[in-house]
């Protein structure tokens, strides 16, 4: 059995160490309430894809925003905080798995609801 792979290991470390600093450290007025779901890093360890997702997708576009404006910042404590020669550049997406189940989830309803 082959074990992690060093940026997968560096991906989980990420994934917390972001929503932790989200959660704690970013003050701007137009982030709403995002939960990072999972992060990709690159094998060279130059770029992550952090992907958030939230209770309220109308909020989604300017959190957006706000991540990127603060992905400068994450990254500059991401380098204070982790043993790591190299900090990845953060690119924010949304991860829409939530509302995709949610719709399956309300599909299986009707279905169910028609057939009675």
């Amino acid at each position: 059995m082959e074990g992690f792979k060093r940026h997968e290991r560096v991906a989980g470390m990420l994934r917390r160490e972001i929503a932790q600093m989200i959660y704690s450290e970013v003050q701007d007025p137009a982030l709403g309430p995002v939960s990072v779901t999972d992060v990709e890093v690159t094998r060279d360890l130059a770029h992550a894809k952090v992907y958030v997702a939230t209770s309220q997708p109308d909020t989604m576009p300017s959190s957006l925003k706000a991540l990127a404006r603060a992905s400068g910042f994450l990254r500059k404590r991401l380098g204070d905080e982790l043993r790591m020669r190299i900090i990845p550049e953060l690119h924010f997406k949304h991860d829409d798995s939530l509302e995709r189940g949610d719709r399956i989830e309300e599909l299986l309803a009707q279905a169910r609801q028609r057939r009675e």
